[in-house]
């Protein structure tokens, strides 16, 4: 017989969950927070494998977090996983009714799938899809743990990660920080530049329809505009929300290169010329790129407006 989840909010739980891989497939991590809202009591899990991918451990957050808990409780479930919270809440009636297959054929990961739909039917659950880097801390902090997993998973394996992805164990001289913005008038970017000299902000925008004219281009015209502002040599942190331009920088550009600009799956590098530029001014610099929490979040959103006005056609501004 099965049981049947109690309404009363003593059972009642918050989750944020979050996984990846990087390199997809590599080494992988998942996090997960759990939230009892009447004790405030949270929960912290994490975990690994050293080969697998963005969508296996995605799917393992999700069920190490409802097989921790230990009665059926009605569970708001939150994921930047559009796979996960699609496949529960979209697909997966489908894929039992077929006996576990796609429509086009074989489904992957049916292993993850069918112990996800058995953990699901204990409980009530919600699910809810959160963008991630987008301020919520509980999501953030699922995102962290996820984050060191992989780096455990990389080090047990002996996996150079590349350029350092954590703060340096020396401050580093100069802190850059960056924001882009869309609107319908087009995109923009803002950088601060903060150092013992002081402060610079940095800002510029581009029209609609320019091949720049997206987030992702954004970001990588920020960054390469902001370290070539700052002298040859220097040791520079760069604080983005970004992991488009974090993981590329830090660890997918060699490949590219090695494999003339081709992704792993033989597709062109998006944003070539952007990433030449970007590849250039990390090769003058100390780059690390630490995880953006707290204060590093604040000083985000201080560039925001800037982003915002230089996406509207605004010209650029160099004051603090």
């Amino acid at each position: 017989m099965s049981e049947t989840p109690p309404r009363g909010r003593e059972h009642a739980v918050t989750i944020y969950t979050d996984g990846g891989a990087d390199p997809n497939p590599g080494p992988g991590g998942w996090g997960v927070v759990l939230v009892h809202p009447v004790s405030g009591r949270v929960q912290e899990l994490r975990g690994g494998e050293a080969v697998t991918t963005n969508n296996r451990m995605e799917l393992t957050a999700a069920i190490r977090a409802l097989e921790a808990l230990r009665q059926p409780c009605r569970v708001e479930m939150h994921t930047d996983s559009q796979y996960l919270r699609r496949g529960v809440t979209e697909w997966l009636p489908g894929w039992i009714a077929r006996g576990w297959r796609r429509k086009d054929g074989v489904l992957q990961n049916e292993d993850l799938w069918r112990r996800l739909a058995e953990t699901v039917a204990r409980h009530d659950v919600r699910w809810t899809w959160v963008k991630g880097h987008a301020g919520d801390p509980r999501n953030e902090r699922a995102d962290q743990l996820a984050t060191a997993a992989i780096r455990e998973q990389r080090a047990a394996a002996g996996v150079a990660a590349g350029t350092v992805a954590s703060p340096a164990a020396v401050p580093p001289e100069h802190q850059v920080f960056l924001r882009v913005s869309m609107t319908p008038r087009g995109g923009g970017w803002a950088a601060l530049l903060r150092g013992a000299a002081g402060e610079q902000v940095l800002s510029a925008g581009l029209p609609p329809g320019s091949a720049a004219a997206t987030s992702n281009a954004l970001d990588l015209a920020a960054a390469a505009a902001a370290l070539e502002a700052l002298p040859a040599g220097a040791s520079v942190a760069v604080h983005t929300v970004s992991d488009y331009l974090r993981h590329g920088a830090s660890r997918w550009l060699p490949g590219w290169r090695q494999r003339g600009w081709k992704t792993q799956e033989g597709s062109p590098v998006a944003n070539r010329a952007l990433w030449e530029r970007l590849a250039a001014a990390l090769a003058t610099h100390r780059v690390t790129w630490p995880d953006v929490k707290g204060q590093e979040v604040e000083e985000l959103d201080r560039l925001a407006p800037i982003a915002k006005a230089a996406a509207n056609g605004k010209p650029p501004s160099t004051d603090p």
